[in-house]
C-alpha cells in the first residue's frame, strides 16, 4: 500500500487464515464454557447412593421371584405327577368297577340257583332221615342193656302195633350229653329203622294217637328232619296262637309245609304255604 510496509503476504491470504483461525477460536471457547458449566448437571451423592440402594433392592426382589419361580416350578412338575398318577389308579377303579359290574349282574341268576341247590341238597337230607324216630319222654333208666332191644320191647307195646318181621333198628342212641339229662327231662332217642314200613307204621300210629303214657310219663313220637327244615316248622308252630284267633283250622304237613282251611260260603277254603312270609298274606285271602 502506498506510504506503508507491506508484511511479506499477500493480503487475501492473510484474510483466509484469520478466518481458519477463528472456528478454533470459538471451538475452544466452547470447550472452556462447557467446562465451566459441568458441575452445574452433575447428581448430588445422596441421590446416587438411594438410587444403587433401589437397583439392588430390585435386585433382590428379582431374585426372590426367580426363587419362587423355580418352587412353582417344581410344585407343577409334582402336581403333574399326582395327576398323572390320579388318573392310573381311577383307570384301575373303572376297571376294577366294570369287573364287578359283570360279577352284579350274573349275581340274580346265580342266587336262584344257589336257592335251587340249597332246596335240593335240603330235601337230599330230608330223604336220608325218612327212616328215623324221634321218641321224646322215655326216662333215662328206661333203656336196658341195649337200647335197640329196649326199643324192640317198647315200641309194640306203646303203639300196639303187631311188626311183622321182627323190628330191626339200624342204630338208635339218645341226643346229646349225659349231663344235660334231668330227672324231669330226659334226652330224646333218635331210632333208625331197617323197614321203611315199620317206621311209617310207627309215625302213622303216633300222629293218630298223639301221645303215649309209660309210667306218668308222656311219650311222642316224631319225624327227623334236616336242620333247615326243622326251622321252617318251628316258625309255622309259632303261629298257631295268631291263626287259633282268627278261627283258621290249620295243619303242618312233612316235610314243612303249613295248610290251612276255614269255612267260606258253607265250603272248606284250602291254602298251602310253604315260607312264614306268605302266612299272613294267605290267611287274609281265606278270612277275605
Amino acid at each position: 500500500m502506498p506510504g506503508g510496509k507491506f508484511s511479506g503476504k499477500h493480503p487475501r491470504k492473510l484474510l483466509f487464515s484469520e478466518a481458519l483461525a477463528q472456528p478454533k477460536v470459538m471451538a475452544t471457547q466452547g470447550t472452556s464454557s462447557g467446562s465451566a458449566s459441568s458441575p452445574a448437571t452433575s447428581l448430588p451423592l445422596e441421590v446416587t447412593d438411594r438410587i444403587l440402594q433401589e437397583t439392588a433392592a430390585v435386585g433382590r426382589r428379582l431374585e426372590t421371584m426367580n426363587a419362587r419361580i423355580s418352587d412353582l416350578t417344581i410344585s407343577s412338575s409334582s402336581i403333574q405327577a399326582d395327576i398323572a398318577g390320579f388318573r392310573e389308579t381311577v383307570h384301575n377303579l373303572d376297571q376294577r368297577l366294570t369287573s364287578m359290574e359283570e360279577h352284579v349282574a350274573v349275581l340274580p341268576g346265580q342266587e336262584a340257583e344257589l336257592r335251587s341247590l340249597r332246596t335240593k341238597v335240603t330235601d337230599l337230607e330230608d330223604r336220608s332221615h325218612i327212616d328215623n324216630i324221634h321218641l321224646f319222654g322215655i326216662p333215662e333208666h328206661k333203656r336196658g342193656s341195649d337200647i335197640k332191644s329196649f326199643l324192640k320191647s317198647l315200641l309194640p307195646e306203646l303203639t300196639g302195633l303187631e311188626y311183622s318181621p321182627t323190628l330191626e333198628f339200624q342204630s338208635a342212641h339218645r341226643i346229646g350229653p349225659l349231663h344235660r339229662a334231668t330227672p324231669d327231662k330226659s334226652r330224646p332217642i333218635i331210632a333208625c329203622f331197617l323197614r321203611h314200613e315199620q317206621g311209617c307204621q310207627t309215625m302213622l300210629a303216633g300222629k293218630s294217637q298223639g301221645s303215649y303214657s309209660l309210667e306218668g310219663h308222656e311219650i311222642r313220637v316224631a319225624a327227623d328232619f334236616s336242620r333247615p327244615t326243622n326251622e321252617k316248622r318251628k316258625a309255622f308252630l309259632a303261629l298257631r296262637p295268631q291263626l287259633r284267633n282268627l278261627e283258621i283250622k290249620y295243619g303242618l304237613f312233612e316235610p314243612a309245609r303249613l295248610a290251612m282251611a276255614r269255612v267260606l260260603e258253607r265250603q272248606w277254603k284250602y291254602t298251602f304255604v310253604t315260607s312264614i312270609l306268605h302266612v299272613f298274606f294267605d290267611a287274609a285271602l281265606i278270612v277275605d
